[in-house]
């Protein structure tokens, strides 16, 4: 696996695609939960604008920006205003890490007032991704140069309940009618969040990744869906890249637990050893479309499913957004 991984170049170039015209036809109007460009203390290979270049090319509807240790409001904010002529939409959130003071909501407070459109539940300083990095059960991105040490975070408490910092969160969320993200909290927690964060109204609710890292099964799926969650599948884990983990079965296989109205596709891309995010989508849609996926299935994956979590139009024409 090491060596495999040693092997790709900083940039996976986009293998050729049997079926390109309507590859390019289906990605007019995407969008991206889940976009790892830079600057970021991970080495990234490109930086916000060269995104914002690339999506406005593909003529992408909308691109949400991640950093583990930063809220991205500003750049997007002044990206969209220096760049009008795209007619890409930029937004960005807070991730609950150490660097933000944890799962602390005066930071997701801040965030909420700068237009953040998501909330991640820990993901480098949760508990559970410390532990899967100490035991070796997943590889992971490293920072250029060497961090302080994370302190482990948990949305609960000593005695298995919600912490009140994270009710508060969560009350915040949902005033605001924001995504709440699950993070690298393990499955076990998840289901304590998400039911809590229903019961108080939170109406946006996106699974990361399942079945990486987080570990859910397919029951734990089913049953978060059954309370209004989406699973949100990271694409660098089913195309060529060094994080290629999962085949296209599979994806097949975890769109059909969730079910397509339930799951949407979001890049997950910026990291070195992988395609640039754009890349990303035209190559799983052009897997989707050798899975058979019908059109409007996979419109609803890489577009239309993330659209409702941020009130855009649900669907526009490619006519639109070539305009």
């Amino acid at each position: 696996m090491a060596d495999k991984q040693a092997s790709y170049p900083t940039t996976v170039p986009l293998p050729p695609l049997s079926r390109p015209a309507e590859v390019a036809e289906l990605l007019v109007g995407t969008i991206d939960l889940h976009c790892h460009s830079g600057p970021a203390a991970m080495p990234r290979i490109l930086d916000h604008h060269e995104e914002l270049l690339d999506a406005a090319e593909a003529k992408f509807r909308a691109v949400l920006f991640k950093d583990h240790f930063y809220a991205g409001m500003p750049h997007a904010i002044l990206l969209e205003k220096l760049f009008p002529e795209t007619n890409v939409k930029l937004f960005s959130g807070i991730v609950l890490n150490n660097a933000s003071g944890g799962i602390n909501p005066h930071a997701v407070d801040h965030t909420i007032k700068l237009g953040g459109k998501i909330v991640w539940m820990p993901t480098l300083s949760a508990a559970n991704h410390i532990k899967a990095m100490a035991a070796g059960n997943s590889t992971f991105p490293k920072t250029a140069q060497k961090m302080l040490d994370p302190i482990p975070l948990s949305a609960l408490d000593a005695n298995g309940k919600l912490t009140d910092d994270t009710k508060k969160v969560i009350d915040l969320i949902a005033e605001a009618d924001i995504i709440l993200a699950g993070g690298h909290l393990p499955a076990s927690e998840l289901h304590i969040l998400f039911d809590e964060a229903a019961r108080r109204g939170v109406k946006k609710m996106m699974v990361n990744h399942p079945t990486y890292i987080v570990g859910c099964n397919d029951t734990d799926i089913r049953q978060l869906v059954s309370l209004g969650v989406k699973m949100e599948h990271s694409i660098c884990m089913f195309i060529e890249g060094k994080s290629l983990k999962y085949s296209p079965d599979d994806l097949a296989h975890l769109i059909e637990v969730a079910g397509v109205d339930n799951t949407i596709l979001s890049s997950d891309l910026g990291l070195q050893g992988s395609q640039r995010p754009v890349d990303g989508f035209r190559s799983i849609t052009q897997i989707l479309l050798d899975l058979q996926m019908p059109r409007t299935a996979i419109r609803k994956l890489i577009s239309d499913n993330a659209a409702q979590f941020l009130n855009l139009p649900v669907s526009q024409s490619a006519a639109q957004n070539a305009a």
